[in-house]
């Protein structure tokens, strides 16, 4: 049985569901524009009082990518000012994290597995060896997130499905 370098079970992985993310966002403009309503009505929408606005949600997603690679190869993540107001600030966004993940290579993740990583939250710090953070902590959050602003887009009428999540 061969083994899955952590490389292979992150960057691809972010990469892909990054790009989807994008082309959800882009057909949410289009479903704005057809249904003459400014798209930022639909950053601002969420699921719940006590939820995420869509902005937060890509934000939140963006940078559990770039921090999890960042991590993984033993580096400090770079920090990305929450600062976006328009689409066109999230689809920048969105690509500058594509990129960030993209320019890590295969080699940089070697041994990944093994690395402390080691993540303050408010109140306390969690540590994990690499491969348990990318399984338990990173993978799942940004999933978690990226789902949550697919299901702000489905509430709010923009014609996704299963497919628009899976495959841009």
């Amino acid at each position: 049985m061969s083994k899955v370098s952590m490389y292979a079970a992150s960057a691809p992985t972010f990469t892909r569901m990054l790009k989807n993310l994008a082309a959800m966002l882009n057909k949410a403009e289009a479903h704005a524009k057809a249904k003459n309503f400014d798209v930022t009505t639909l950053l601002n929408d969420r699921l719940a009082p006590d939820m995420f606005t869509l902005m937060r949600q890509v934000q939140i997603a963006t940078d559990h990518a770039k921090g999890a690679m960042a991590r993984l190869a033993g580096e400090v993540p770079e920090t990305i000012e929450d600062k976006e107001v328009t689409l066109a600030d999230l689809q920048a966004r969105i690509a500058k994290v594509i990129g960030m993940v993209e320019s890590f290579k295969p080699e940089q993740l070697e041994g990944a597995e093994n690395r402390e990583i080691s993540i303050k939250i408010p109140g306390s710090e969690l540590k994990f060896d690499g491969q348990t953070y990318l399984n338990t902590w990173a993978l799942p959050n940004f999933y978690f997130h990226v789902t949550m602003a697919y299901a702000i887009l489905r509430h709010n009428g923009v014609d996704l499905g299963k497919k628009d999540f899976l495959m841009s």
